[in-house]
């Protein structure tokens, strides 16, 4: 049988990033995962090193700034499947520079880009981070309570962010603060910080069911002074940056959803052709072929709607609901792909010999993150076709 034609064409440039993201996270990601997950709350450092040599921490900045240039959502989601699916953590950490430069990208002067893009690029890239979520306000930006108080020449924070990926590793900031309190989305405004900046600490790591190579921990906030040359964008222009890295973050954590979903589908597939019960391999047995069944069809389902997201963003078109409804779709998916690998897998399934049961624990942060399920739903609600 002919492999079924690409969804959309690609042109070399992509098959080649997504030929080596493939091979990166085969050699390089896979065999670590396990190992990392262990290991609970360290940063696999050593990983994040290889893929910038390679060129994966910054191929989605622009080649201006001495990125790879795939500034497209497209491309980033083609990546972003791969590495997951290599592991879902690691990939989503080799990627998590894009999350920072959004803000940048949408709301920063070409100065602000230069200047803080570039080092961000090439085989010593650091870590960043995007600080958002506070301990009582998590899908609902628009209620931070993280304060910005204008004085001589900047602001001085102060407040409290929680579940901060990245941090204490990041060498750069994006921070979300109110400068007008009264407000809600309109007082919003975003500010770059540098680590040990006066004023700003990092808490202990928090300890998560899932994802362990992303390490998060609180951040606080006490009179640490931002230059007012950190400010992206006008006072209150910060939400409406934050909504289009929202947009962008969406797709691409779809597909890393994808990327976990279609690996725990491939490994269960793969299993069930080689595990013998009853006389015959299990796929043979008509409930596990329709649980594959199931699993295939949703896999190849949840990455069209991611695909088709990344397309209309790049297009320019208003896609708030068409994200929503990718990110909800591709999450799921992966809830249900990876408890069907343990399903059939079984007892192997549930032992940590095997990574399906790992997969489980990582596929649950795709249902909350950068808004639960329940969130997504209702934005959906909110922009229905």
């Amino acid at each position: 049988m002919n492999a079924l034609p690409e969804p959309w064409p690609l042109s070399g440039e992509q098959r080649a990033i997504v030929g080596l993201c493939r091979d990166f996270a085969r050699d390089e990601i896979r065999p670590r995962a396990r190992d990392v997950d262990e290991a609970d709350v360290v940063t696999p450092v050593d990983i994040w090193r290889k893929a910038a040599v390679v060129g994966i921490t910054d191929f989605m900045l622009p080649a201006e700034v001495g990125g790879g240039g795939f500034t497209d959502v497209f491309t980033q989601c083609l990546v972003q499947e791969e590495l997951c699916a290599g592991d879902p953590g690691i990939g989503n950490l080799l990627c998590s520079n894009g999350f920072f430069a959004g803000p940048l990208l949408a709301l920063g002067t070409p100065e602000q880009q230069a200047r803080w893009l570039t080092p961000l690029t090439g085989p010593d890239a650091p870590m960043t981070a995007l600080a958002t979520t506070e301990p009582g306000s998590g899908s609902d930006a628009a209620s931070i309570r993280t304060t910005a108080r204008r004085a001589d020449g900047g602001y001085y924070l102060n407040g409290q962010k929680s579940w901060i990926s990245n941090a204490g590793a990041a060498k750069f900031y994006v921070v979300f603060a109110k400068t007008d309190p009264a407000e809600r989305s309109r007082g919003v405004s975003a500010f770059l910080l540098t680590e040990g900046t006066a004023g700003f600490t990092v808490g202990e790591p928090m300890r998560k069911m899932g994802q362990r190579a992303i390490v998060c921990r609180e951040l606080f906030f006490a009179d640490a002074f931002v230059p007012g040359e950190n400010r992206l964008g006008a006072e209150g222009q910060g939400f409406h940056g934050l909504m289009r890295t929202f947009d962008v973050s969406r797709a691409v954590l779809g597909a890393a959803a994808v990327g976990a979903a279609r690996a725990a589908y491939e490994y269960a597939r793969d299993y069930a052709r080689t595990r013998v019960q009853f006389g015959r391999p299990i796929i043979e047995h008509q409930a596990v072929a329709f649980r594959l069944a199931d699993m295939a069809s949703r896999v190849e389902a949840a990455r069209l709607l991611v695909l088709r997201t990344a397309r209309a963003i790049d297009a320019a078109a208003d896609a708030t609901g068409l994200a929503a409804m990718a990110k909800l779709t591709a999450s799921e998916t992966a809830m249900f792909c990876t408890w069907a690998a343990v399903q059939t897998l079984g007892g192997w399934g549930y032992s940590r010999e095997y990574p399906v049961e790992q997969w489980m624990r990582d596929a649950k942060l795709e249902e909350i993150e950068e808004g639960t399920s329940d969130i997504m739903r209702m934005v959906v609600a909110r922009h229905l076709p």
